[in-house]
Formats: C-alpha cells, structure tokens, sequence
C-alpha cells in the first residue's frame, strides 16, 4: 500500500525492537516538526516498537523480519512524500534540535547535509580510530573531505537520494554508500558537527564485523563511481614489485625470472580493467546529469 503523500519535509527513523526510547523520541520531534511526514519503519521488531510510533501518530511501515538498517532506509525513502527527507535513530542518539541547522545548510544549496559526530562522542577509543580511518581512506578513495562516513543522521533532497537506492546494502552500511555515491556523483555535501547522546540500551554494531563490511563497501563504491583511484595504486604496487624483483634477480643472478614477468603483466592488466571501469561508470552520470543541474 502506498501511503506517500506531498510534503515539504518527512522524518525517517528504521527502528528494530526501540519500545524503550521511540516514544521519548517521537514526542520531541513532535515538538519540533508538527507538520513533518514522520516515519518509522519497524525493522522485524519482537516487542511494542510499531504500536508506540502508531500511537505517537507516526506512519508506520513493518518488515515481517529483520532486514537490516539499509533496508529500512531504503523502505521509508521509497516511500516519504516530502522533497527534503531527515533519516534519524530512533534510540535517542540524535538531537531533534540539530534538524533545524542542517535544513539551513541544506538550504545553502547543498543536496545532503550530514550531522558529524564530534570526537566525544564516541563511546571508545577503538570506535574513535575506527572512524577516523574509515573517514580518511574514503577522503583518499573519492578525492572529498569526508569528515563523518558513518552517521546516520542526515539529511537529503529526496530526488537526489532515491537515485542511488539500489546501491545500498540492507546493512548498517547505508550511510557510508549514500555519501561516497553523493560525493562521486557530483551532488554537494555538506557537514554540520553534532554530539550524539547515548544510545539506550545495547548497540546493535559490531565493530570488528561491521568494521570489516565498512571497509569492503568502501572499496567496492570506490571502484564503482572513482575505478582509476582504485586500481592506478594497485597496478603501481604491483609494477614496483615486478621492478624490484627483477633488479634483485639480474644483480643476484643476472637473468630475469618468470615472476617479475608475472608481476609486469599483472599490472597491465590492473591498469586496463581500471580503464574499462572507468569507461563503464561514466555511464552512470548520464540519468543524473538533470537531477543534479536541477537541484542547482
């Protein structure tokens, strides 16, 4: 059933088993945005959350299982009527309060508006690494300052951002694909610092298998939207290799090996796939060459 209607702004929150913290949360976005689209989307949920956001006066859309946080993205984006879209927890780590300084930045001509989470935020030292790593092999993978890859407080012009939909994983990587997509695609982004609270109740990340999943995203949207920025580095490395394997041989034993003969013909290839990758992912700027001239 399709519920979207026109708006000026819809709030989605994906929430899976959130009973504690959605009511706390829904009345302060209340407060703030009366007139908003609010969405929740209940992930699979096996407790009160979809009878909370009912009662709260909140559209609801239920999975019959658990998907994951991207699906649930991708369940309320598909189905928001309004032109501007805010995704939020709904365990209460995100301010309501900070809603209104992104739209204003949005306002400014930008197509998404991420809330960046300030350092202390950060619940450990290991997440506060982890971050700024996956922060800074994004900035390398796509040639854009990336200063918070992983907040899922954002907010977009729904036009720009149902664009790249069939690119996000059903995982808690959607905010990682969503930007990189933006970044590449050459719809501006901008960033707003936040402090994100404390989450109620027990994190559903985990650090070492989502930190992994993060990390392959990266790679793979990287040599989606920027190919060269992928295998230029890797056909460098492996033509070094090849170089320095055959002047440790021809020093050593004055002939050239097979192995260097590998490396050599590895690194051609590389760089060739990387050209035809490239050639390839120009194909898909063409269906957003209009969008984005029209979000100008």
């Amino acid at each position: 059933m399709n519920h979207r209607v026109t708006t000026e702004l819809s709030i989605v929150i994906p929430a899976h088993n959130e009973s504690a913290n959605l009511c706390r949360v829904l009345r302060r976005i209340r407060q703030q945005f009366p007139t908003a689209e609010l969405i929740v989307v209940d992930d699979g949920s096996t407790d009160a959350t979809s009878s909370i956001a009912e009662s709260a006066g909140a559209i609801v859309f239920r999975h019959p299982r658990c998907l994951g946080n991207g699906a649930a993205i991708k369940t309320g984006a598909r189905n928001a009527g309004g032109e501007v879209v805010v995704f939020m927890d709904g365990d209460g780590q995100h301010d309501p309060d900070d809603i209104h300084a992104m739209l204003a930045k949005l306002d400014e001509g930008y197509c998404m508006v991420v809330g960046a989470r300030r350092a202390s935020s950060h619940a450990s030292l290991g997440r506060r690494f982890a971050n700024g790593f996956y922060n800074w092999l994004a900035t390398v993978m796509t040639g854009y300052r990336i200063e918070d890859l992983t907040s899922g407080f954002r907010v977009v012009r729904s036009r720009c951002f149902r664009h790249f939909l069939y690119l996000l994983p059903n995982g808690f990587s959607y905010p990682t694909t969503s930007t990189m997509a933006f970044f590449r695609s050459g719809f501006p982004v901008a960033y707003i610092p936040i402090h994100a609270g404390k989450r109620g109740g027990r994190s559903k990340i985990s650090i070492v298998k989502d930190g992994m999943r993060f990390f392959v995203i990266i790679l793979k949207i990287g040599a989606l939207f920027s190919p060269m920025r992928f295998f230029l580095p890797v056909s460098a490395f492996l033509f070094s290799l090849g170089v320095g394997l055959y002047l440790h041989n021809y020093l050593t034993q004055g002939r050239f090996t097979n192995m260097s003969l590998l490396l050599f013909m590895s690194s051609l290839f590389t760089v060739l796939i990387g050209v035809l990758s490239e050639q390839i992912s120009s194909l898909h700027y063409r269906g957003i060459e209009e969008s984005r001239d029209g979000s100008n």
